[in-house]
């Protein structure tokens, strides 16, 4: 079976070499991998306040991430319609997208932070159930200083999509390292010394997700870049081109949006199952996230590559490089799921979680080990390229879907009658990503994902 056709490919002139694709991914994966251990380390010194400030924490990103998910689709939004405008050539075009995708992620962030600021406790309440009232007061806490960072969260994913676009990674990765290092040191400043517990952890990651936008705008301005975003107080809504843009960020927030909802369905049903539970969860959450982290690094640099291949009307070389890269992630993601178990006993030691907690945790993870590599890159790298071309309503569709149908119904099923523990979850998403590697394989082959049109 002929994935793409080598023929109609231009070797000797292809967009993407080797060493191009690898200066592109590289500062990607490296900087999601950072993310990952920072956040990992950001958990470890939560969880030296308490069972119930890791709880709290772990209940409230539940949530944040829900948000994270719809301004990273937004982001995505952003860097296809500029990639495939870098494309085809058209740099002025993909300037003024640029400044579009900053007027409507500020108006959207800022309008969701003055929503939760006012119905925080109603909003946590309803999502949450009865919990632990030592747990709820830490989550009102954390809640409300993390709220406060959401404009500035996803203006800085918008500007990090502009630079991806265009090629340069490495300059984003730079301001993350160095917000992730300005966040633990916050918390260890806020957390150790001033002992302000779940509200220091909160405080630190404000300041540094103020540290990035203003750095990452502040550069923007500059007329050296391949995008050049400026004079942001004269941007003015053009809405043929915001409508453009939301047809692509729409269906992929929205998708992003359910995943996220599902994850919210299934963390009400854990947090029914005790503390013991609820950490054990939120731990092994945070492994699975870190040895995903090269997949969805190479997935993120994917979308610029499959863009720009598209805006450039270079279809074979689309798919060789979706081909090309499924493999890169695959071979990844092996690798990473055996690091993250050879660590997993150290870092809950380290982490000081109680024995019945990290015992569970340490069971789920080896079940991740031995599922992730064989389903996950198809079900989600693949969508990845497939959504750089426009194809992203196929996948809102087949994910949200499967996401409901498979990981949030299968894991209350197995929970509310056969009494399973917090496994259900990982079953629940183990029959997900199955179907969809299925899905999405069969779409990429038949090439009906590249009979979008964007620009």
């Amino acid at each position: 079976m002929k994935l793409y056709d080598k023929k109609q490919i231009d070797w000797d002139n292809v967009l993407f070499d080797n060493r191009a694709l690898f200066i592109l991914l590289a500062p990607i994966i490296v900087e999601q991998l950072l993310n990952s251990f920072m956040g990992m380390a950001d958990t470890m010194m939560v969880s030296t306040v308490g069972s119930e400030a890791i709880s709290a924490v772990s209940l409230v990103d539940s949530f944040n991430n829900l948000v994270i998910q719809i301004f990273s689709a937004m982001a995505a939004g952003a860097s296809i319609i500029c990639s495939q405008y870098l494309g085809s050539g058209d740099q002025k075009r993909s300037n003024q997208a640029a400044r579009q995708v900053v007027l409507t992620v500020f108006t959207i962030s800022a309008v969701l932070m003055i929503v939760c600021l006012i119905g925080r406790e109603h909003l946590l309440s309803f999502i949450f159930g009865k919990v632990e009232q030592a747990v709820m007061q830490n989550s009102l806490v954390y809640f409300l200083v993390t709220v406060i960072s959401y404009p500035f969260l996803a203006l800085f994913n918008a500007g990090a999509a502009f630079y991806r676009a265009g090629g340069n990674s490495k300059f984003p990765m730079k301001i993350s390292v160095v917000s992730n290092v300005l966040n633990i040191a916050g918390n260890a400043v806020f957390i150790y010394m001033f002992k302000w517990g779940v509200a220091g952890a909160a405080i630190a990651t404000l300041i540094s997700r103020i540290f990035c936008t203003v750095v990452i705008f502040y550069c923007l301005r500059k007329p050296r870049q391949v995008i050049v975003v400026r004079d942001y107080l004269k941007i003015r809504p053009d809405m043929p081109l915001i409508l453009k843009i939301m047809a692509i960020g729409i269906p992929s927030g929205v998708e992003n949006g359910m995943f996220q909802f599902g994850k919210l369905a299934i963390q009400s049903t854990v947090s029914t199952m005790g503390t013991t539970a609820i950490a054990a969860q939120a731990m092994t959450n945070i492994f699975e996230n870190v040895n995903g982290i090269f997949g969805i690094g190479v997935g993120i640099g994917l979308m610029t590559v499959v863009g720009q291949c598209v805006g450039a009307g270079r279809k074979e070389e689309a798919k060789y490089y979706i081909v090309k890269l499924t493999k890169v992630a695959w071979a990844g993601i092996f690798v990473s799921c055996l690091f993250v178990l050879a660590i997993s006993r150290p870092v809950t030691y380290l982490a000081g979680m109680e024995s019945a907690s990290a015992s569970l945790c340490i069971e789920m993870l080896k079940a991740i080990t031995i599922v992730k590599p064989l389903v996950w890159v198809g079900s989600f790298i693949i969508a990845y390229g497939m959504r750089a071309a426009g194809d992203v309503r196929f996948s809102m569709i087949v994910s949200t879907l499967t996401m409901w149908l498979c990981r949030v119904a299968l894991c209350i099923f197995l929970v509310r009658v056969y009494h399973f523990g917090p496994m259900a979850v990982w079953i629940g998403m183990f029959a997900d990503w199955t179907i969809r590697a299925v899905i999405f394989s069969c779409r990429f082959i038949s090439g009906r994902w590249l009979k979008k049109q964007v620009i």
